[in-house]
């Protein structure tokens, strides 16, 4: 990590402020460093590093207001896990300005990393507004296109700016290029009437055999349980639930177990590549990715040693740009005795259902379209306010905050 410019200075900010802020700054991080590589773009690259710098302001002025804060053996106690997350947020971001700098310092990467990447962040579509579009002139408020189509515009391009994180208040223009994510069915809907043609998903890659598929294959895997795992760990943090907390480490072990079978076959993939060189892209996101799910355990650290969750990580995550919630399915709903697929539950509401507890205590990963859900179970869920409101009405059931 390159050290930041310019002093930081002690502010009286709400740590909750601070911590919701980091949160949303390390999701979006994710996935815009990720698009950088993707669409080899160093203007999305430069992005990210601006971003990895506020994140180091903003992990100081958390340190610096949690140290104000502990007066007391047992205060040390309580705030120690909240340390912990603010080091593990600074982690994501760090990793995600190294995926960033793949781009911007050229190392490299094969073709069939490219190829396959859409795979692996297939929620992630550029679409940039016609004039002839419904959506120019309208505030992302007023159009609901998450409750309407489960779509979230995460970042728009304006005027050779980016608009980060754009709220209910933000207006669409012509020739914006907005960044969006969502449910392919949904994304569809969206890239259409944003731009006037119909949207074409990118060409799955050909199936082969090679080291070099299978190590490029590893890194979509490791991306996708790395981001479960940061989902998860908030979400374990917020309800203070071992078990969930449990899973994040599991998903860790995993990952590291994928980072030592991608090591092996780029080195098999090595010895047979025309240049060698090209590889250390794949290197650098390997190595970048794995971090992400190690700060995922950090995050979940304070519920793993059975230091509970303090309350302004509770109320920061209630109250960050993506909330996590969970809500019981209750009997006769839409859900009971139906499927996530069948119900069509992330279009409907806008909420990504990141993993369902089925009495008394079985839990269902990264749930699929085919995954089943019953009267009683607890579905984990992320997404906006408006969305969760949604979910908790067709469920029937219970939010529980």
């Amino acid at each position: 990590m390159e050290p930041a410019s310019g002093d930081v200075e002690y502010e009286p900010r709400s740590v909750k402020e601070v911590l919701a802020e980091m949160k949303d700054t390390a999701e979006l991080l994710i996935d815009l460093s990720y698009s950088a590589v993707l669409n080899g773009s160093d203007d999305i690259a430069e992005e990210v590093l601006a971003l990895e710098g506020k994140m180091d302001v903003l992990q100081m002025q958390a340190r610096m207001s949690l140290l104000m804060a502990a007066r007391s053996p047992e205060d040390a106690e309580e705030l120690a896990p909240v340390l912990g997350v603010v080091g593990a947020a600074e982690k994501i971001a760090d990793a995600a300005g190294d995926i960033a700098k793949v781009v911007l310092e050229d190392i490299g990467l094969p073709q069939a990393m490219r190829a396959t990447l859409p795979e692996a962040i297939e929620t992630l579509v550029h679409a940039t507004i016609a004039e002839s579009s419904p959506l120019a002139g309208g505030t992302l408020g007023a159009l609901n296109l998450e409750t309407e189509t489960g779509v979230r515009v995460i970042a728009i391009h304006r005027g050779g700016d980016w608009i980060l994180n754009p709220h209910r208040d933000t207006d669409l223009r012509v020739d914006d290029r907005l960044l969006l994510r969502g449910p392919e069915e949904g994304i569809a809907d969206v890239y259409v009437e944003a731009t006037g043609r119909e949207y074409q998903p990118p060409e799955p890659p050909e199936a082969d055999d090679t080291d070099l598929e299978r190590a490029v294959d590893s890194i979509v895997l490791m991306k996708n349980m790395s981001e479960l795992a940061v989902d998860l760990a908030y979400g374990s943090v917020l309800f203070d639930s071992t078990d969930v907390a449990e899973e994040v480490v599991e998903l860790e072990a995993e990952v590291d177990a994928l980072q030592s079978r991608f090591e092996a076959w780029t080195l098999q993939a090595a010895a047979h590549a025309d240049d060698p060189v090209s590889l250390r892209g794949l290197v650098h996101l390997a190595n970048s990715t794995e971090v992400i799910s190690d700060a995922a355990v950090e995050i979940s650290e304070g519920v793993l040693r059975g230091l509970g969750t303090h309350p302004v990580v509770e109320h920061a995550v209630q109250e960050s740009d993506e909330v996590i919630v969970r809500v019981t399915v209750a009997h006769g709903s839409a859900f009971d005795d139906t499927t996530l697929g069948e119900e069509q539950v992330e279009t409907e509401t806008g909420m990504r259902v990141i993993a369902v507890r089925r009495p008394p205590d079985d839990w269902v990963i990264s749930p699929g379209p085919e995954t089943e859900v019953h009267a009683g179970d607890v579905l984990l869920a992320k997404g906006t306010r408006l969305g969760a409101e949604r979910l908790t009405e067709l469920s029937g059931g219970e939010r529980m905050e």
